[in-house]
């Protein structure tokens, strides 16, 4: 890689870093080619991305980041998954390294927060934005949902009420 292409990968990925809400760091050693693609695509699906980047150029580009804390994470064979959604990366990532133990969390960063795998693990298990504005939309929308019923109500026992005196009268 000549100096004009590492620039160009530290300044992508100072980007990266300084407009993504949050930053997960694993260990991949042990994946094959296909189980990386799959990674890669479920993310993708979620709305997250995953890169692989040299610890070097990556630990230039934190400098300066509010996620400047992952830095002593990036040993050995990491990878770094991010999402604009606070639990899309952490979420997907959890879940694949249930089901591939070679995928190793080390942890990340939700802005200035530092998260050690735990932490991450704990991130994933709450509902995403989407679903956080949904809950949000539902409540919303019962009492008014409620109120229409109750208002209707009367008026629809009042109806009941003249057609039964209307059926007996003309009985």
């Amino acid at each position: 890689m000549d100096r004009a292409a590492k620039k160009d990968a530290v300044a992508s990925l100072n980007d990266v870093f300084s407009n993504t809400s949050v930053v997960v760091v694993a260990h991949y050693a042990g994946l094959t080619v296909a189980q990386f693609q799959k990674l890669r695509r479920e993310m993708k699906a979620n709305g997250a991305t995953v890169k692989v980047a040299k610890n070097r150029l990556a630990k230039i580009a934190l400098e300066g980041t509010d996620v400047a804390s992952i830095g002593n994470l990036l040993k050995g064979p990491t990878l770094i998954a991010y999402s604009d959604d606070p639990v899309a990366a952490p979420k997907v990532a959890a879940a694949f390294a249930k089901d591939h133990d070679k995928l190793v969390i080390l942890g990340g960063a939700m802005g200035t927060t530092a998260l050690n795998p735990d932490g991450v693990k704990a991130l994933a298990t709450m509902p995403s934005l989407d679903e956080l504005r949904a809950k949000l939309i539902g409540l919303v929308q019962a009492p008014a949902t409620k109120l229409a019923q109750l208002t209707n109500a009367p008026a629809g026992k009042l109806a009941r009420v003249v057609q039964a005196y209307a059926d007996k009268s003309a009985a």
